[in-house]
């Protein structure tokens, strides 16, 4: 992983995250879901369900734009990071960039979230 000067860190080419199915990657001690949709957009949040009892979102089964968590048959949106009704919640998303083949993850966010 690489460093920019405006806070987004290299974590690997576009290729190397598989069409729906997520990967976790490590930035500064913090572990990150990224989602790579059938459509090529790639989003992601901090590994962490929203749910109550925690666990990893990475897990978790795409769809759609949509991630799917079988642990506790919960819907979030990967645009926006939303649970779906009739639960509530928010999982952490994470800006996201893609330059030159390249995934950048918005590191700056990460000291907020």
């Amino acid at each position: 992983m690489t460093k920019e000067n405006n806070e987004f860190i290299s974590v690997g080419a576009v290729d190397h995250f598989l069409v729906q199915i997520g990967r976790v990657v490590e930035i500064g001690g913090r572990q990150i879901a990224v989602f790579r949709l059938s459509d090529n957009r790639i989003f992601a949040a901090v590994n962490k369900n929203p749910h109550p009892k925690g666990g990893p979102l990475a897990e978790g089964i795409v769809s759609g734009h949509y991630l799917y968590d079988p642990l506790y048959d919960w819907k979030i949106d990967l645009t926006t990071g939303l649970v779906q009704a009739p639960d509530t919640g928010q999982a952490q998303m994470v800006p996201v960039k893609i330059e030159d083949g390249q995934v950048w993850i918005g590191a700056g966010e990460l000291q907020t979230v």
